[in-house]
């Protein structure tokens, strides 16, 4: 199968995300996204993972190794690719409901499928997620409120505070 055939690669996303879910539900961790990258010469499988008290690189390692056998097990995957389990990081993706309500507060990156008043990328304050809709609050103030099917991408915007404590 190549990888590059968009219905072929959804439908194997979908199932190494399907087996990376049943994975992480056994051992207590949370898939927050798979991605399948590349083509069938240079692929990647690309595995974020949570935990409420944050991901080591234990974990990630532990994941890896486990899942490594079950990808090869189902054998569903016909050309060689490189697996990469990580951490979402500081800038972590936001795909579900469930995300967007778990970081209400907090800053985001949403680009959407088409334009919304003129425009498909937003930034601002997650205000609420309910519904399968999302509603920022951009800088103007202004509240726009967007489908989850509506999105494209959307991500955390990090933040890193560089101040020494005590200041």
């Amino acid at each position: 199968m190549a990888v590059s055939d968009l219905n072929q690669r959804q439908s194997l996303t979908g199932r190494i995300t399907e087996l990376a879910e049943q994975l992480g539900a056994s051992i207590g961790m949370e898939i927050v996204l798979v991605e399948v990258k590349g083509d069938e010469n240079r692929a990647v499988v690309r595995v974020y993972i949570d935990q409420p008290d944050g991901v080591s690189l234990d974990d990630c390692e532990r994941f890896s190794k486990r899942f490594s056998v079950l990808l090869d097990v189902e054998d569903w995957i016909s050309f060689s690719y490189i697996l990469e389990v990580s951490s979402p990081g500081i800038d972590r993706p936001l795909v579900k409901q469930s995300d967007f309500q778990r970081f209400s507060g907090k800053d985001a990156r949403v680009r959407t499928r088409l334009p919304i008043e003129g425009r498909r990328n937003f930034r601002g304050r997650i205000v609420s997620a309910v519904d399968n809709r999302v509603e920022l609050e951009i800088a103007s103030g202004k509240r726009i409120g967007i489908a989850l099917t509506d999105i494209e991408k959307a991500n955390l915007i990090g933040d890193i505070n560089m101040r020494p404590q005590g200041s």
